[in-house]
């Protein structure tokens, strides 16, 4: 048990000093998130007024920048060379497919639980906890789409499950450590949220660290 936790935490350990490696050598992600917050501001204001139509459209430009993101995280991970200004602009369109295709799939249930929750008397609580399920089993897709490379949304779910199934502890642990003093409605609260978009909500995953540090203030 000892030796699990040494090297659990040394997993940890080594995990942290590259993420920031890779952050000081590629900052240049940093720039492309706020610069990718801004477009999805303007398309939110574009869209807001178009009712469906500007749901599709906010769609497909959450897509983009999601999909740009995981390229631009894929090419940090990868460290390679220095990223510079000019692969911000050759990650868009990067994984856009990937992420429509796994929106989609998830949307068609999305909405039959919408529609459920308006004759059920349980319906809060069932969705709390289908979102749940959605937020633990498809944690990982958005590193699978990049890392993996599937060519179906339903690989990328099967993968996702499989990896939490096999590393759960490793995966949620740190999340756990940071989440459980908060208590569980707050872990509730976020885990419903990201459940819907799983993972891949741009905006969501943007505010996620910000509700956080928010909450331990």
């Amino acid at each position: 048990m000892t030796e699990n936790l040494q090297a659990t935490l040394r997993l940890y350990q080594g995990a942290f000093r590259a993420t920031l490696r890779s952050f000081i050598r590629n900052w240049m992600v940093a720039l492309a998130v706020v610069l990718f917050a801004g477009l999805m501001v303007v398309a939110t204001s574009i869209a807001a007024p178009l009712g469906l139509l500007g749901g599709f459209i906010l769609g497909a430009v959450n897509a983009l920048l999601i999909g740009a993101t995981l390229g631009l995280i894929e090419q940090a991970v990868a460290g390679a060379r220095r990223m510079v200004f000019q692969d911000i602009w050759g990650s868009i369109g990067q994984y856009f497919w990937d992420v429509i295709g796994l929106g989609f799939v998830l949307w068609v249930p999305m909405m039959l639980l919408e529609k459920g929750m308006t004759v059920n008397p349980n319906g809060p609580f069932l969705a709390a906890a289908i979102f749940l399920l959605f937020f633990i089993f498809l944690n990982p897709a958005p590193e699978v789409i990049y890392q993996v490379r599937h060519h179906s949304p339903l690989d990328v779910i099967r993968e996702s499950y499989e990896f939490v199934i096999e590393n759960w502890i490793e995966w949620f642990l740190p999340l756990a450590v940071v989440v459980a003093p908060l208590g569980l409605s707050f872990f509730f609260g976020i885990s419903g949220r990201l459940g819907q978009g799983a993972g891949l909500d741009f905006f969501q995953v943007l505010v996620l660290p910000f509700t956080l540090l928010a909450a331990w203030l």
